[in-house]
């Protein structure tokens, strides 16, 4: 009966072994993985911050160019 204990404890080491390798597997896998897209979000992040500040200053240059229109105009109303 001893060695039978002894046989059923093995197994479940054994199984229990098993399980926790393959928890150790999922993990490096899910590691793995969002190593990649955190690296993915990074460089995204670095595009959308040029292409952001591209638009601010093409906002700028627009706001710039109106306001000097506008200008122009009222000044040419002025002197009609």
């Amino acid at each position: 009966m001893a060695n039978k204990n002894q046989n059923n404890n093995e197994n479940n080491e054994s199984i229990d072994l098993y399980a926790l390798e393959s928890k150790v597997d999922q993990l490096i896998e899910t590691v793995s993985r969002l190593t990649v897209e955190n690296e993915a979000l990074r460089q995204q992040q670095g595009t959308l911050a040029i292409e952001r500040a591209d638009l601010i200053e093409k906002t700028e240059l627009a706001r710039t160019r109106v306001e000097a229109m506008i200008s122009r105009l009222k000044s040419m109303e002025a002197h009609s």
